[in-house]
């Protein structure tokens, strides 16, 4: 028998192991959705969410491998809210660095903005969701994720009622 280790099936099973945003830094898309007249589409994390239970949060989701970000943020308010966006604009990139649960976490969020039909917008994923609602941008519910406002002040420019 040989002693040497094959360094692709060591590499294989190191990231098959690994964790986004932990072991690495990982890569989401952010989205507000709106509806065109100055609402945002938000949701309250269920006791399921890895972090942030019970708070009022957008949505996003970790980015596949070959997506773009635009396909990676349409996939997601199509797993979530079950409806196709109307309009999606890249807005913003952000390093979002925090501590979960004494966790150091990694993460470059890719911000954008949604415009979405309200009649087709229901919960996608239950399991993760208690309830969806929207509200005014100066009428946000509490409490919001603790990255909510962060990413908001990013896109909120892109976020008007139209005429």
């Amino acid at each position: 028998m040989n002693n040497i280790q094959n360094p692709i099936s060591d590499q294989a099973y190191f990231v098959k192991d690994a964790k986004r945003g932990v072991d690495y830094i990982g890569v989401t898309c952010v989205f507000f959705c709106h509806d065109g007249k100055g609402n945002l589409l938000l949701h309250r994390r269920s006791a399921n969410c890895r972090d942030e239970q019970g708070r009022w949060d957008c949505g996003g989701g970790a980015m596949e491998f070959g997506e773009t970000f635009e396909e990676a943020a349409a996939r997601e308010i199509r797993e979530e809210y079950c409806v196709e966006p109307l309009d999606l604009v890249r807005a913003s990139v952000a390093n979002v660095i925090r501590d979960n649960q004494g966790v150091k976490t990694h993460w470059l969020a890719v911000v954008h903005v949604a415009l979405v039909d309200p009649s087709g917008v229901r919960i996608g994923e239950p399991e993760k969701m208690d309830e969806i609602g929207w509200f005014k941008v100066d009428e946000l519910p509490e409490p919001l994720h603790s990255m909510l406002m962060n990413h908001f002040n990013l896109v909120k420019e892109h976020i008007v009622p139209t005429v």
